[in-house]
């Protein structure tokens, strides 16, 4: 038989706004779905976290660019580890989508920039890389501090798992940045390290 929660609905710490369709809630209950037309984030990191959202499949855009250059310069290696980063930033932005989607966000997808298409040396597309990278950095710290801000613990929890994924993703283009420093225009150190980059394997699924 069903009991009612002994706790009164206000000690369920779910706030919602006299002005607004919004609902902000800190505390799920299992079971529970939403009306229609309501989210359980703040309009502000809604805005925020659909311009993320933008920014990953900009990523994965970049990456792809970045790929084709590769290839193009008979870097097979290094093209298909940009493949490969494209896939990630792809999931990465999946991600987002379903977690705005879990909140009942109605999603509207904003235009993705063309991404550049000339990157120079294979040093410089690296490098490119890496300033990307830590660019995408930056945008995730502000958003955590956002979601801190704002009490929202679930998408602070989202974010943190974005920001431990950008230390990685900073010190694996890091560390082949110096080894292409190393070698700089020797052909064989070259061929060596786009071999090794041809050998990455598949992230699994975010």
């Amino acid at each position: 038989m069903y009991r009612a929660a002994s706790q009164p609905w206000d000690q369920r710490r779910c706030l919602v706004g006299q002005s607004s369709t919004k609902v902000t809630v800190a505390t799920a209950e299992v079971g529970l779905s939403l009306p229609k037309g309501t989210t359980v984030i703040s309009e502000s990191m809604e805005g925020a976290l659909s311009e993320q959202l933008n920014h990953e499949f900009y990523s994965a855009y970049l990456y792809l660019a970045m790929s084709a250059y590769c290839s193009h310069n008979n870097f097979n290696g290094a093209a298909q580890w940009h493949q490969l980063q494209f896939e990630e930033e792809h999931q990465h932005a999946t991600k987002i989508y379903d977690y705005l989607m879990d909140q009942g966000v109605h999603v509207q997808l904003l235009p993705i920039p063309a991404p550049p298409s000339e990157f120079g040396s294979i040093l410089e597309v690296f490098e490119a890389s890496l300033a990307h990278e830590q660019d995408m950095t930056g945008r995730l710290n502000e958003l955590s501090d956002q979601a801190l801000k704002e009490k929202d613990h679930a998408t602070y929890n989202l974010l943190q798992w974005f920001v431990n994924e950008q230390v990685e993703e900073e010190a694996s283009v890091g560390g082949i940045i110096a080894k292409l420093k190393l070698v700089k225009d020797d052909g064989y150190g070259l061929l060596m390290i786009d071999n090794e980059l041809g050998s990455r394997p598949a992230s699994p699924a975010a």
